[in-house]
């Protein structure tokens, strides 16, 4: 058996506290230091397209609701981007994405969406609409939700927990490799007075570094770079080594967050989220969330991450080249750490005089009882600063009625205050354009980017839509925000798709 563990690094810094005894008795041989490239942001090669042991699970899709007959709508708010980041990863790699990987909602809040900034309070309320191009008799409506942003030098200092798996699975394509090159950028990237303590698993879990500050980050680095992979992968206890590492440093004054990397797979000890969630459950409750950042496809558990993220309450990433974990950690560093909105939820009421029915693409596992919307003990979603949340609805309007189309509300709880707020906005036939072209490119973009996902998810919805169809907008839409990387590379991927065989 293999054990895993960091290769000696030099003394520790003054200042910077022991780390804990190694575990499990004779260290591993020495291993080659990988080159430091920090700032390389370069597509990282994947591993060989053979996808054998993946593992995703099928919500269902959304049905069309008579307003008459149920006019509520009711979800919870979700900022998590993975399963756009997976399909990339099979289109890259020349396969078709799996059906039961496609969750929409993460597709569409991928992309930037330009919202303003909210007056007052945590979120500010867009609304906008226009024809489907993509069937004949409904319309899309956008609900826009932004979030405050809070600059970098206001963010709160960060403890965090690195918990990295090292089973003998994060061999396979260099998975260890890729999150050891993200936790690089993520160290460099942290203020001085941020901590970072590191936990690492496979047959056992181990902590390896006590919380040290980042002024430290040679010396951590090198921590980080000693890793090597081997053994069974006894995620359970790695967690809880983690959880409890970071609840001994827990301060109301800072961010506490455990950020798991791994490719999910759990086969020792719990193995299931609920399982694995109940062992630390009461550090959830105290104010410890928990990250999860997924690499690797094949013997890939894309259930277990994103389901351990939901409810641990924080958010769920997929890192398969370097630029996504720059993005991430570099780029959107305080809006992955720092909480604006705690058990965030969005109640849209439809007016059924003028709404025949609707449809709400997207966020079947987020449901939340229309009743529950005003009940502060239903988990739902959190929220980082300068996050959006769009969620895109179908509807089948009745012709030359008008007035109000639906009222939009927002509740959430306040993370330093604990005080419930509650934002509203109208949504009216004002608010919706006749033709799809005249909206905005944005909007343009969200519609396209959902429709995508629904033809990749073989949505009863979109069975008469084609790639090309989509294509043909998405090539429009990468005109027309052609500044903006990540809708151009959108276009390539739809290309892409478009040409691989679909059986």
């Amino acid at each position: 058996m293999v054990m895993e563990s960091a290769a000696p690094p030099p003394s520790a810094p003054a200042g910077a506290p022991p780390r804990p005894p190694r575990q499990g008795g004779v260290p591993p041989a020495p291993v080659p230091q990988p080159h430091r490239d920090y700032g390389d942001t370069g597509y990282v090669p994947p591993s060989p397209p053979s996808y054998d042991a993946t593992f995703f699970q099928n919500y269902g899709v959304n049905p069309f609701i008579d307003a008459r007959a149920d006019h509520l709508s009711t979800f919870a708010m979700d900022v998590d981007t993975a399963s756009y980041s997976v399909a990339r990863r099979f289109v890259l790699d020349g396969n078709r994405p799996d059906p039961d990987s496609v969750r929409v909602e993460e597709f569409v809040n991928y992309f930037d969406q330009d919202y303003p900034q909210p007056r007052r309070g945590a979120f500010g309320i867009q609304i906008d609409g226009a024809r489907s191009p993509f069937t004949r008799d409904t319309w899309i409506a956008r609900v826009g939700i932004q979030g405050r942003d809070v600059p970098d030098h206001h963010r709160k200092d960060a403890t965090l927990v690195f918990v990295i798996d090292t089973s003998g699975s994060m061999n396979s394509g260099n998975r260890l490799g890729l999150v050891q090159r993200a936790l690089r950028l993520l160290v460099r990237e942290l203020r001085p007075t941020d901590h970072i303590g590191i936990v690492t698993y496979g047959d056992r879990g181990h902590a390896v570094l006590n919380p040290t500050e980042a002024r430290h980050d040679d010396y951590i680095i090198d921590i980080i770079d000693g890793l090597h992979a081997g053994g069974s992968t006894n995620a359970e206890e790695g967690l809880k080594i983690g959880y409890q590492m970071a609840d001994r440093w827990l301060d109301p004054r800072r961010i506490t967050r455990v950020i798991l990397l791994s490719d999910g797979v759990a086969n020792v000890g719990q193995t299931g989220p609920d399982a694995i969630l109940r062992q630390v459950r009461r550090y959830v409750n105290q104010g410890v969330n928990l990250s999860t950042v997924g690499v690797g496809m094949g013997n890939y558990n894309d259930v277990l991450l994103e389901q351990l993220a939901n409810d641990g309450n924080g958010n769920y990433i997929y890192i398969d080249n370097l630029s996504e974990a720059w993005k991430s950690f570099v780029d959107n560093l305080t809006s992955t750490l720092q909480i604006i909105a705690k058990d965030a939820k969005v109640q849209v009421s439809f007016n059924p005089e003028v709404v025949h029915s609707y449809r709400l693409i997207g966020y079947e596992n987020r449901d939340v009882a229309d009743r529950d919307f005003r009940n502060d003990y239903v988990d739902a979603g959190e929220v980082g600063a300068g996050h959006s949340v769009t969620a895109l609805y179908e509807l089948r309007l009745f012709e030359r009625t008008d007035g109000p189309i639906a009222k939009v509300n927002v509740r959430y709880q306040d993370p330093d205050t604990y005080r419930i707020h509650e934002e509203s906005r109208n949504f009216n036939r004002r608010d919706i354009r006749g033709r799809f072209e005249d909206a905005s490119p944005r909007f343009q973009l969200s519609a396209t980017v959902a429709q995508y996902a629904e033809v990749l998810r073989e949505s009863y919805w979109a069975q008469h839509t084609t790639f090309e169809d989509v294509r043909y907008h998405a090539d429009r839409v990468g005109n027309m925000l052609r500044e903006d990387p990540d809708v151009t590379e959108f276009a390539k991927l739809v290309s892409m798709a478009t040409g691989i065989s679909w059986r």
